[in-house]
């Protein structure tokens, strides 16, 4: 090998009469943030060496030169010390030139049977599906995370809302759960999102395929995709896989918004029903007194970002007519830091909701409960014993609303009503109400699967710990 060849400036140079210029160079080039694919396109250039070695189109010594210059700058970028230029334009290029420079006319030959259009929609397929994997794990962490929750608050009582008032008794081990399969069902979308993007547009050169003698199955197989994409055009020219992803993770950022909103609310002094580790808030430059809860909100907020990606990628693909554009130079850096929200935001919550569960007072049981007691939220438990009496449920309805409007008028909750007044609203009440006014009845006699109980939330934590250890 040699460090003497010089590769001539531009792979197109000799078409053109001028020179570009510095700030079209600025304007196109890429290097500056596809550069975190060059393991991905080191990955795809070597399975495809093979492949060109394999089918007999190059020589087995310029497939050796070509691993021997392909292991040299994949050490050179790990240890930080491969130069990016500007001039290369992209990742792809800069890494070819630098193995040109190192074996010759070995490097030259590695792009037969290839263009830039296929090799940089396998290298982000690639780079995509190692994130997807990663996700993957991060959101198992946070699933974790919240059952370790939902274990040690299974029996807890809290208001559950609709509307933001007080509707019926939960526990707060069940309110978690709901995030729990929220999570589940974005963990399936990522897991079907990998699928249909684990397909290999490599072989389809430029648009048309090419005439060279090559195995794409081969390469599909040395780079663990599990077919070939079937259209060459397709397969250089869309970007599904990309707003499929992006789709998921905003759905995915929705959800752990939803949270962070509750988090907010519940961490206000007004319920007053958590209290966040310390590491996860800020104060203020005036308030001495302040504990805020910053990195829910930034959650909030960062989930409008990935939003924003989103619609940015569907609008990028909308016009484009087949084959290739330039415009798909545009994909990168919304996908990119979709990517690193969506990392930095399950990686955060995990070790959130592990010190709220460790936390002494993280959690504070008491202000749940006297919550309760502030919006009738045993009301519809009422109704539902009326009716087991043989009221119909629409005047039992009525009943309790006429109940409801005596206690708030009198300051106090249903419980609290005497016998003797709560008949007067109906004669088939008897002293067996106090029994499902209570919180702990009505939580006890949701008693069916994706019920409140105490006893249905065990059980469905002992499921939800039974499919996440099944992936």
């Amino acid at each position: 090998m040699s460090d003497s060849a010089t590769p001539p400036e531009k792979t197109w140079s000799e078409r053109f009469s001028e020179p570009v210029s510095e700030l079209v160079k600025r304007y196109t080039a890429s290097v500056t943030f596809d550069q975190r694919m060059a393991r991905q396109d080191i990955r795809g250039s070597l399975a495809h060496a093979r492949m060109l070695a394999r089918q007999g189109i190059i020589g087995s010594d310029d497939l050796a030169a070509i691993e021997q210059g392909m292991a040299r700058i994949r050490e050179e970028i790990d240890q930080g010390t491969f130069t990016w230029s500007l001039d290369d334009e992209d990742v792809h290029l800069n890494i070819e030139k630098r193995l040109t420079t190192l074996i010759g006319d070995a490097g030259k030959r590695l792009h037969t049977g290839r263009s830039r259009n296929d090799q940089v929609a396998t290298d982000i397929r690639l780079w995509l599906r190692d994130e997807i994997d990663r996700i993957i794990h991060l959101i198992h962490d946070f699933q974790v995370a919240v059952l370790a929750l939902v274990d040690k608050y299974a029996d807890t009582p809290m208001p559950g809302f609709t509307h933001l008032q007080v509707a019926q008794p939960v526990t707060f081990g069940h309110h978690l759960l709901a995030y729990f399969e929220m999570t589940q069902r974005d963990k399936e979308r990522f897991q079907d999102c990998r699928k249909r993007l684990n397909r290999l547009p490599l072989g389809a050169a430029a648009l048309a395929g090419t005439a060279y003698p090559i195995d794409r199955e081969y390469v599909a197989g040395e780079l663990g995709f599990d077919s070939v994409c079937e259209n060459s055009l397709d397969a250089v020219s869309d970007r599904d896989f990309a707003i499929e992803f992006s789709a998921a993770a905003a759905l995915l950022m929705t959800h752990l918004s939803r949270l962070s909103e509750e988090l907010i609310l519940w961490m206000s002094p007004r319920f007053g029903f958590i209290n966040l580790p310390d590491r996860y808030c800020t104060g203020s430059s005036i308030m001495p007194q302040k504990k805020n809860p910053d990195v829910p909100e930034l959650v909030r907020g960062k989930t409008g970002r990935v939003n924003g990606h989103l619609v940015a990628l569907l609008t990028l693909m909308k016009s484009q007519p087949l084959a290739y554009n330039k415009d798909n130079q545009e994909d990168k850096e919304p996908l990119f830091d979709t990517v690193d929200t969506v990392v930095d935001t399950l990686r955060i919550y995990a070790d959130m909701l592990s010190g709220l569960c460790e936390k002494v007072d993280g959690v504070r049981p008491e202000r749940m409960r006297s919550a309760l007691a502030e919006g009738f939220a045993t009301a519809t438990d009422l109704a539902d014993y009326l009716v087991k009496k043989g009221v119909p449920f629409r005047d039992a309805h009525g009943v309790v609303a006429k109940a409801v409007r005596e206690a708030e008028a009198r300051g106090c909750d249903l419980p609290q009503l005497t016998l003797e007044e709560l008949k007067d609203f109906s004669p088939v009440i008897e002293a067996d109400v106090y029994q499902v006014l209570t919180v702990e009845g009505s939580l006890a006699s949701r008693n069916h699967t994706g019920g409140t109980s105490p006893a249905q939330v065990r059980a469905a934590l002992v499921r939800a710990r039974r499919r996440i250890e099944a992936v």
